[in-house]
């Protein structure tokens, strides 16, 4: 295994930037969409979260709590276990433990990973699975119930989504990730306390855990502790701290949704800001498309003399094009029509 050196810690602080702040105007300071999948208006509010926001909280999920905890729990003990340990499950390539490193073009924060395939049944040869010694086959089954729940929530929400948008099958959105070529993924976050922190926090500096970015999938599903960290992008520009509930879901729109709807559901700017002195565990279920799958925006939403926004490309090289950039790049721009006046 090759070493490799770890970068300097000012490497990961950001500068001093525009944040919002509930407590200067609380009137009008945005809250997080909150949506309760039991109830009747659920439809309609998705809808309006996805546009105005694209991301917000789901309570009355239907994923039971044995899965979530079981999993935090493992997941834990994983990213506790010796840095030698751990390295025997990496590096990614594409799926496995990851250190500090962010993708292959200069990307950093303080964080460490796990990434899966989110076909387990496909992802056995995965070294993740080979350092649990004492019984590897029960942390992949743990993975496994987490995610199939997950996902069946997911798609339970594109299929509310449909409805309400009146398009001509609910499971238009939701068919994707079902597909057994779906090419959708796992992935565990852990950030560790950084004791230095404080003093960077003191000239305005916050230590990024995980740099600005967008999601390209379909959508994103996300569930993490108690440990705040986790911050969206406003439209002014400034950044909104997420307070975190460990026993409701946050939901993210990805970069494909944004384009089959046209733009009317906003893929949404996040990151994760790190912690002095509490470690933040989050877990992410990643909806993606098969790589043949051909995007753009859906005919049924075209209506009048609407004219698309987007060009049409295959997951496959929307894929290709998000390895090859950097976090914080506009990747939807090279997709975008050029429109003349």
């Amino acid at each position: 295994m090759v070493a490799i050196s770890k970068p300097p810690i000012e490497l990961f602080f950001s500068k001093p930037c525009k944040q919002t702040n509930n407590n200067n105007n609380p009137l009008n300071f945005p809250t997080i969409p909150l949506i309760d999948l039991s109830k009747s208006d659920s439809k309609h509010l998705l809808v309006k979260a996805c546009q105005e926001f694209g991301f917000f909280k789901v309570i009355n999920h239907g994923v039971p709590m044995q899965f979530i905890n079981k999993l935090e729990s493992e997941a834990t003990k994983f990213f506790s276990s010796p840095l030698s340990l751990k390295q025997k499950a990496g590096p990614p390539n594409p799926f496995g433990y990851g250190n500090r490193r962010l993708g292959q073009n200069g990307d950093f924060g303080w964080v460490e990973y796990l990434l899966l395939n989110a076909k387990l049944e496909s992802d056995h040869k995965n070294p993740t699975f080979s350092v649990f010694e004492e019984n590897p086959g029960n942390f992949q089954c743990i993975v496994n119930d987490y995610v199939t729940a997950v996902k069946k929530m997911a798609c339970e929400i594109l299929e509310l989504l449909a409805d309400e948008m009146g398009l001509e099958s609910r499971n238009v959105f939701s068919k994707l990730l079902m597909d057994e070529q779906s090419d959708s993924v796992f992935r565990v976050n852990y950030y560790p306390p950084c004791p230095e922190l404080q003093e960077y926090e003191m000239k305005g500096k916050k230590l990024i855990g995980f740099g600005e970015h967008t999601d390209p999938q379909i959508i994103s599903v996300l569930r993490s502790n108690n440990t705040s960290g986790l911050e969206i992008s406003l439209r002014d520009g400034s950044w909104m701290s997420v307070p975190p509930d460990s026993s409701s879901f946050f939901v993210n729109v990805g970069d494909s949704l944004q384009v089959m709807t046209n733009g009317r559901f906003k893929s949404v700017k996040h990151r994760v800001v790190a912690n002095s002195s509490k470690s933040r565990l989050s877990m992410i279920y990643f909806g993606g498309p098969p790589l043949s799958e051909k995007i753009a925006p859906l005919d049924s939403l075209m209506v009048g003399e609407e004219a698309s926004l987007y060009k049409e490309f295959t997951w496959f090289e929307y894929r290709k094009s998000a390895v090859n950039s950097r976090l914080s790049d506009n990747r939807l721009r090279l997709f975008e029509k050029i429109t003349t006046s």
